[in-house]
């Protein structure tokens, strides 16, 4: 395998070389999460990857919930499907979490003013209200919690990543917010080793050839984690080794060697 056949191969199962999803809930789904702090480049990213795509079409599957934006993964936000948001949020959360400690003790958010904030909101947002981050604002302010600044943003960030609160459907340009349990119903989540797993698989078959240290920054899991996912789950995949470095795909074989105007990714 040389570096033009990794690069062949990401772009083939990314959805890149060729449209590979149906629509942008099917995207999604398949590629795990999408990065999605920029709105509508991340919309986008869908986009390129589904034939006859709209602007409108992007815009309605997010209003509409069929893909919802939360943080996770990493401290940023992420599109997911209301059915993997729950497992992919328990599987991953403690580690954003770990990543915020530092900034949670700097803004003083310790455990009884997260868990006011937290009530706050879920009384704030019940019977399907959905508003967004200034009127949410205005109910800390209401409810005598400072949310001034930086606050309001990791209240918000951890009322996320604990399961109550994702996106809501956009007020023209603005965004909202809306109770997660109300957005999306419950559905079966995954014990810490099948997440595990399913994670890893869908990570490496649709961004393979990939290496597990890819893995780890993608996911902001440890590298633990990632060699015990691939160890549930390698039999589906191939390996080579370039460089020194074990690349794992979904394919047979690499492709058969052809010029490329790509030398690498």
């Amino acid at each position: 395998m040389k570096s033009f056949d990794i690069a062949r191969l990401r772009l083939q199962n990314q959805g890149l070389a060729k449209f590979r999803f149906a629509d942008p809930g099917d995207s999604v789904t398949q590629l795990g999460a999408v990065q999605a702090q920029d709105y509508a480049g991340a919309k986008w990213a869908l986009g390129q990857r589904i034939q006859n795509a709209t602007d409108a079409a992007l815009d309605q599957s997010f209003d509409e919930g069929t893909i919802l934006r939360t943080h996770l993964l990493r401290p940023t936000w992420h599109f997911v499907t209301p059915a993997d948001i729950r497992w992919m949020l328990k599987l991953t959360a403690p580690r954003v979490h770990a990543a915020n400690a530092y900034m949670y003790r700097t803004l003083e958010l310790d455990k009884t003013i997260l868990k006011r904030s937290n009530a706050a909101l879920a009384k704030t947002l019940q019977g399907g209200t959905q508003l967004t981050r200034t009127e949410l604002a205005a109910a800390f302010k209401k409810a005598g919690i400072d949310a001034n600044g930086l606050r309001l943003g990791y209240f918000m960030m951890y009322a996320e990543l604990e399961g109550l609160i994702c996106s809501g459907p956009r007020r023209g340009k603005q965004f909202t917010y809306a109770l997660l349990e109300e957005r999306a119903p419950k559905v079966n989540t995954l014990k810490h080793d099948e997440a595990l797993a399913e994670l890893v698989r869908r990570y490496f078959t649709t961004r393979g050839p990939a290496t597990l240290q890819d893995f780890t920054s993608w996911s902001g899991l440890t590298m633990a984690d990632a060699r015990s996912g691939m160890e549930m789950v390698k039999s589906q995949f191939v390996s080579e080794v370039l460089n020194g470095q074990t690349y794992w795909f979904a394919e047979s074989k690499p492709p058969a060697k052809k010029k490329s105007p790509i030398a690498c990714l």
